[in-house]
């Protein structure tokens, strides 16, 4: 007869959760596999559990920030859940698209519109608050892995509200003065006279009056007092 305690330890044993360590090329049949991301052990143990539990998709570990650049570098992911909460999260999603630049990363624990906002920018492309459940989490996964972005109806209005906002920005132009005349029009700006410049910049006087004369042409202003204005109104790049 088997032991009361050995019978006890082999039903642990099978009840605890399993995460694969190890995800080689998988069969199209399964479930996605997705990373859990938190630096808060309980958060990242509980969201893997709930989505084993779920059965919609398959749990590839659940690490600490620190650990999951190389656990992604061990291949088998699909997707990623990260703790937009922690301080350090919207920085490692950035680098983690950077380097995987196809990761579908889903942030969850998402507090306030700012934030999730700052999530977009920082790369993830499905979005779940504070409240969300194990299957919003799933479904938002899917949604990511999709092509889609899963989010609330509030949550797309103040990212098309945050399009909107970059588009009315003014994009710089291409500055149509040389390197030596950008740097002379900024001595310019700065009060000095032909005859300073040219000590500063150990040319001619001559020399700089025919890159004044250019500048003002180029620039389409009479006074070298306009210079630097008209500089910054063009918001001219380089």
């Amino acid at each position: 007869m088997v032991p009361s305690e050995t019978v006890a330890a082999q039903a642990a044993v099978r009840a605890r959760p399993h995460f694969d360590e190890a995800l080689p090329s998988a069969p199209r049949d399964l479930p996605p596999a997705v990373l859990v991301i938190s630096d808060v052990l309980l958060y990242r143990e509980g969201v893997a559990a709930g989505l084993q539990q779920c059965g919609r998709l398959r749990v590839a570990g659940a690490v600490a920030g620190p650990a999951a650049l190389a656990r992604l570098a061990g291949g088998g992911v699909a997707a990623v859940l990260l703790d937009a909460s922690g301080p350090e999260a919207l920085g490692l999603a950035r680098t983690m698209k950077q380097r995987w630049p196809g990761l579908a990363i889903v942030g969850f624990g998402i507090a306030d519109d700012a934030l999730g906002v700052a999530c977009a920018e920082a790369g993830l492309t499905g979005f779940v608050g504070a409240d969300g459940t194990v299957e919003r989490l799933a479904e938002t996964v899917l949604q990511a892995l999709a092509g889609q972005v899963g989010c609330t109806p509030q949550m797309a209005a103040l990212l098309c509200d945050r399009l909107a906002s970059l588009a009315r920005r003014p994009a710089p132009m291409a500055s149509p003065l040389t390197a030596r005349e950008r740097e002379i029009a900024g001595l310019v700006g700065d009060g000095l006279s032909n005859k300073e410049i040219a000590a500063t910049l150990r040319i001619g006087p001559a020399t700089v009056k025919n890159h004044v004369h250019n500048i003002l042409d180029k620039l389409g202003v009479r006074r070298r007092g306009a210079i630097a204005n008209r500089l910054r109104a063009a918001h001219f790049a380089g």
